[in-house]
C-alpha cells in the first residue's frame, strides 16, 4: 500500500516524534553509517541505508517512501508479479477497494464487508501509534523551498515530483 508522498512524509514526522529511537534515525541520516544500521534495525528496517543527510523534517518520510517505492517499482521491472494498493482510493471507497483486494487475492469477496468494519476503528487505539496520540503533534508546513528540497529526493530515485499524478504502474483500481 502506498499513498501521497507528502502525506506520508507527514505521517513519519508525527511517530518520529513519539519514537525516541526513530526520531534519532530521522536526524542522523548516514552522518552515522554504523549507528543508523543499528538503529534501523531495532526499528524492524533490516537493510534500509538511506545516504542523505535529512535537510528538513519533511525528508526522513520522503526517503522511506523513495526507498520502499522504488524497490517495488523495480520488482516489476524484474518481473516480479506484485502490485500495490492506494490509500487513498482504499478511504474514497472503502467497499469497492476491499472488494477488489479480495478478489486479487482469491478470498470470498464477501469478506470485503468484513474488512470495512475493520476499517471503522484505530487499530492502534490504546498505544502512542493512536490516532488521538498524534493528532496534536503539528506537522511541519511545506513550503516552495521545503517542496524544491524533496523533490531533488524524488529524483534520485526517479519518482513523480510532489504535485504530480503519482498512480503507480500495477495499482489496483475500481475502474
Amino acid at each position: 500500500m502506498y499513498r501521497d508522498v507528502v502525506a506520508i512524509a507527514k505521517s513519519f514526522y508525527r511517530l518520529a516524534m513519539v519514537t525516541p529511537s526513530l526520531h534519532v534515525l530521522s536526524l542522523l541520516g548516514c552522518s552515522l553509517d554504523q549507528m543508523t544500521k543499528v538503529i534501523a534495525s531495532w526499528v524492524g528496517m533490516d537493510g534500509f541505508v538511506v545516504c542523505a543527510r535529512p535537510n528538513n523534517d519533511l525528508a526522513p518520510g520522503v526517503l522511506l517512501y523513495a526507498k520502499t517505492t522504488s524497490t517495488y517499482l523495480d520488482l516489476r521491472r524484474r518481473g516480479f508479479d506484485v502490485s500495490a494498493l492506494r490509500y487513498e482510493d482504499l478511504v474514497a471507497r472503502h467497499l469497492d477497494m476491499c472488494r477488489i483486494l479480495m478478489e486479487f487475492c482469491g478470498l470470498p469477496v464477501s469478506l470485503a464487508e468484513h474488512a470495512v468494519k475493520g476499517l471503522d476503528h484505530d487499530s492502534q487505539r490504546n498505544s502512542i501509534f493512536a490516532k488521538s496520540s498524534l493528532a496534536h503533534i503539528k506537522v511541519p508546513q511545506l513550503t516552495p523551498e521545503t517542496t524544491a528540497q524533496l523533490n531533488e529526493l524524488l529524483i534520485k530515485y526517479g519518482l513523480p515530483l510532489i504535485g504530480e499524478p503519482n498512480i503507480l504502474e500495477g495499482t489496483l483500481s475500481c475502474s
